[in-house]
């Protein structure tokens, strides 16, 4: 064994046998070993944002995307090996998940004030989503702590299992069952798109084609999507795309969601009554995102024995 994988093994033990070895997710995980640990990431983010408002968004999606495919243990932020090909490569995240540096500036900052590696990729992951919406005006929630990392990750399952901006009211129910998650979170969390940006190839055929649609929204898209090319043009999800507000739900109750997912939600379907809800009440809206965040958060972690902790977000240990 090398000096270098044996001082890995050496933390990992050490890790494993200072924290106990914990089957469950508890918001306190990291209260004794590094109580530096969500002070650090808080602020990480927080001047990240402050740099960049779109990068909260970004933040957020990646770890809703990471969450989605085999629960949430980090699998997104792995580049390809010889034997996986990257989740980033997958449709829904290629040329279009971003925010990983950042991830990277937050392992690098939280492991020198902890002093070694024991915080998780897929922890930094989670409490990053909450201190962008956060940081974006939104609320707070208590993060389950103790995930562990994956050491593989799956396109194919990537490419199958996030909900599509494509998808029909039933698809994104059947989508969101899938993972343990039930109405209320389906529309509370697509409330998420009261933030960020989205590319013209994924809305091109709703404001082109589609009739639910409000037309001077729909003029209003092709003015920034021509019919061909344009593909990576962006255009706000809301109007207001740097603030965690009821915006998005508005537009949905005037026809001007801008993805087809988005207006699925309110078409005559069972979604109408909450999107109207959160259209009309902020408090209900950010108690129910907080609620389901803790529970999208909770799908099938690596925890215990299971997994690791991994030096480098972007590498297997």
């Amino acid at each position: 064994m090398g000096s270098y994988n044996f001082c890995i093994a050496v933390l990992v033990m050490f890790n494993l046998s200072f924290m106990g070895i914990s089957t469950s997710l508890n918001p306190y995980f990291y209260a004794k070993v590094c109580p530096q640990a969500l002070p650090t990431i808080k602020q990480v983010v927080g001047a990240a944002v402050k740099q960049e408002r779109r990068v909260g968004a970004s933040l957020l999606r990646l770890h809703f995307h990471d969450c989605f495919v085999n629960g949430c243990d980090a699998s997104i932020l792995l580049d390809s090996t010889s034997a996986f090909t990257s989740e980033k490569n997958a449709l829904p995240n290629a040329n279009s998940a971003r925010g990983f540096e950042v991830i990277d500036r937050i392992k690098y900052e939280v492991d020198k004030v902890c002093g070694w590696p024991v915080v998780s990729c897929a922890d930094i992951l989670a409490v990053a989503a909450r201190d962008s919406v956060v940081a974006l005006g939104g609320p707070s929630w208590e993060v389950q702590l103790g995930r562990r990392d994956s050491t593989t990750a799956s396109e194919s399952k990537a490419n199958n299992d996030i909900p599509s901006p494509f998808m029909d009211l039933p698809e994104l129910i059947n989508s969101f069952k899938k993972q343990g998650l039930n109405v209320k979170d389906l529309v509370a969390l697509s409330g998420g798109h009261t933030l960020g940006l989205s590319q013209c190839r994924l809305f091109k055929n709703r404001i082109y084609n589609e009739t639910n649609i409000d037309p001077n929204f729909a003029h209003q898209g092709r003015a920034t999507c021509p019919p061909n090319g344009g593909d990576s043009k962006l255009a706000p999800l809301d109007p207001s795309p740097a603030s965690f507000d009821t915006n998005y739900f508005s537009n949905l109750v005037s026809k001007k969601g801008l993805l087809h997912s988005d207006q699925a939600l309110y078409n005559g379907g069972q979604t109408d009554y909450l999107v109207k809800t959160y259209s009309k009440n902020y408090g209900a809206f950010s108690k129910d995102f907080a609620s389901s965040m803790i529970k999208m958060g909770n799908i099938k972690p690596l925890t215990g024995k299971r997994g690791q902790i991994r030096l480098d977000c972007k590498k297997v240990n």
